[in-house]
């Protein structure tokens, strides 16, 4: 992730920050791996998502307000959130993890699903899911990026309060599961949560994983 000292760099500049090629990589592949995932998996099991994406449901369920409308102003707020608190470079990784979700989605769709029989698992489709979330997040967070507006919401408040962002991400999606009850049925929204506590502990190991050991201090 990006580092305090890049931040506040980047905060006094400015000029275009200098992006680094091995993360702009990540941010794409990661973009693309989590969009096969959403495709082949959550897209065909019905499980609902907690964050962003399921607060446009409830918003579409108690006022009739479009998905279309609600997400896109969801997501510019968080978007605008961590422009302030993570900077420049978190927006232009953020363009790139975007992009290479869009891209690869569209890419999925000119193909039929590779398990449509995954639709009848709710179980397996939950776990799978996770993993394929949950992994292709990780590495884009770990990249200083955000594919969508839960991952630039979870990263700006972790970055605030010091909370680890798997927790940040729990909340969130509880928060709006429990909402969802309102108009989902309870053994719907439990694989939710199944999916949800598996990917957001997975994006929070993938901040922990070092990857060079630190340097020795001299005795």
């Amino acid at each position: 992730m990006i580092t305090k000292k890049e931040i506040k760099a980047e905060k006094m500049s400015l000029k275009f920050p200098k992006l680094k090629a091995a993360n702009c990589i990540v941010a794409f592949l990661s973009s693309a791996l989590q969009a096969f995932g959403m495709y082949n998996i959550h897209a065909l099991s019905g499980v609902t998502e907690g964050g962003v994406l399921g607060a446009t449901l409830l918003f579409d369920h108690w006022f009739g307000l479009s998905p279309a409308v609600s997400s896109f102003v969801l997501n510019i707020a968080c978007y605008a959130l961590g422009w302030k608190t993570l900077g420049k470079s978190f927006i232009a990784y953020s363009a790139i993890a975007a992009c290479g979700y869009s891209a690869s989605y569209a890419v999925c769709e000119l193909f039929p699903p590779l398990w449509p029989e995954i639709a009848s698992l709710p179980l397996l489709a939950s776990v799978a899911g996770a993993l394929f979330i949950g992994v292709g997040a990780g590495l884009c967070v770990r990249a200083g990026g955000a594919t969508t507006g839960d991952d630039a919401l979870a990263m700006s408040l972790s970055h605030l309060t010091k909370i680890p962002i798997q927790w940040i991400y729990l909340t969130s999606d509880l928060i709006v599961l429990g909402l969802s009850l309102t108009y989902i049925p309870v053994r719907r929204i439990g694989y939710s949560l199944l999916t949800v506590i598996l990917s957001g502990q997975l994006i929070g190991l993938i901040q922990r994983i070092r990857l060079r050991p630190e340097p020795k201090r001299a005795a």
